[in-house]
């Protein structure tokens, strides 16, 4: 007979293992964060939440075994309770399902993975519930980072990122003072028209856009790197992450995509992150910070790299990255307007409704038109969204 207060082997694992909620989970992000899980056994998965791929959540579960899980429509919910009925797992739905995911006591950090503001209202919740979060979801700083930061300082949690550029500038300030930093050089790959003129721009087809040179990513995020987009989206994360002003965020492009951004400090050092183009190096340096645990994998050869190349990005060719300065500098509701217009301009894009140069087109009209509130409150930022797609469906079906 066990004494009291005593604990099993199994039971002491599961105590001191670290549990984590993935939203987003069947993407590329949060397929990676998975691979990373595998290779840790101090990891438990305590929840899983997705868009509609009932078949790839079927297996995640048969796998991870969550306690949770979560898809984004009713009807996906209803078709993976049928397939794990066999398994204890609760299945929830919608806005409500991510909420109740968000602020569920065994989970300690929330990943979020999902691509859109869908991601502010859980982002809120988790760190309301004094939760860290891995943050791979830029749409909900970029349009709520005066509200989420603010909330995770109150609260005394982490927002730790994982996109490979801001946790390239994360690790390169651990341990140095911020109060130092002179200016943050956010590299970009340039993308797959890179020196491209405007005119040759004009005949990109979706295929085209889909190719990135580097990185494998999901096709929202591959269309917004090739538009610059995805880059005017990180300055204004980086304004949010490290409390920096936008005249201290400088994007260099670096084709090779080995350099991931470099911190230039007062003093005038310039430090960087550098290794192979690989995004399971920052989801594992989010999960477990502090440490720095091994990881198998291609490693950088110098001797093989050879040399590498910096240029100015052309704003004048591939205007969504001067947008985003312009979104940043106004503030208030503005860069919400700036990214549900690219969110719906991209979908339009892919559905080869608009060509590639009319991304960037719509965004500056929907920007230009916008009324800006000052401060938003979370009602007014998601209002300033519906507003846009309603705007720009109105415009399109015209």
């Amino acid at each position: 007979m066990l004494a009291a207060g005593y604990l099993t082997k199994a039971a002491y694992k599961e105590k001191r293992m670290r549990g984590i909620a993935i939203l987003g989970s069947t993407g590329s992000i949060g397929t990676q964060t998975l691979e990373v899980v595998r290779r840790n056994q101090d990891v438990k998965v305590s929840a899983l939440a997705a868009g509609t791929n009932v078949e790839k959540m079927e297996k995640q579960i048969r796998e991870f075994r969550p306690r949770i899980a979560g898809m984004w429509t009713e009807a996906a919910a209803r078709e993976l309770r049928a397939r794990v009925a066999d398994l204890r797992v609760k299945i929830v739905s919608g806005m409500e399902g991510l909420l109740e995911i968000a602020v569920m006591p065994d989970s300690h950090v929330l990943v979020t993975a999902i691509v859109g503001m869908i991601g502010i209202r859980p982002t809120l919740a988790a760190i309301d519930a004094s939760k860290d979060v891995a943050l791979a979801n830029k749409e909900t700083l970029v349009t709520a980072g005066h509200i989420i930061m603010a909330l995770a300082r109150e609260r005394g949690v982490s927002v730790l990122p994982v996109d490979s550029e801001h946790s390239a500038v994360f690790q390169v300030l651990n341990g140095e003072y911020a109060k130092r930093v002179e200016k943050i050089l956010l590299t970009a790959s340039g993308g797959p028209f890179r020196g491209w003129s405007r005119e040759k721009l004009a005949q990109v087809k979706v295929e085209d856009a889909l190719r990135h040179p580097n990185w494998s990513m999901g096709r929202k995020i591959t269309i917004d790197s090739a538009t610059l987009v995805n880059k005017g989206l990180e300055v204004m994360e980086a304004r949010w992450l490290f409390n920096v002003g936008l005249d201290q965020i400088q994007v260099v492009v670096h084709p090779q995509s080995i350099i991931h951004s470099a911190v230039q400090f007062a003093d005038g050092a310039v430090m960087a992150q550098m290794g192979v183009p690989d995004m399971k190096l920052p989801i594992q340096y989010a999960l477990f910070y502090p440490d720095r645990r091994p990881m198998p994998g291609k490693r950088l050869d110098l001797f093989e790299l050879g040399t590498m190349s910096f240029e100015k990005p052309d704003t004048e060719t591939f205007t969504g990255l001067k947008l985003a300065y312009q979104a940043a500098e106004a503030g208030g509701t503005l860069p919400t307007v700036y990214n549900a217009a690219n969110e719906r301009a991209v979908e339009l894009f892919l559905e080869r409704k608009i060509s590639f140069l009319e991304i960037s087109e719509l965004i500056g009209e929907a920007m230009s038109r916008h009324r800006i509130t000052p401060d938003p409150t979370v009602d007014e930022i998601l209002a300033a969204e519906q507003e846009t797609y309603d705007y720009l469906s109105g415009r399109i079906s015209r």
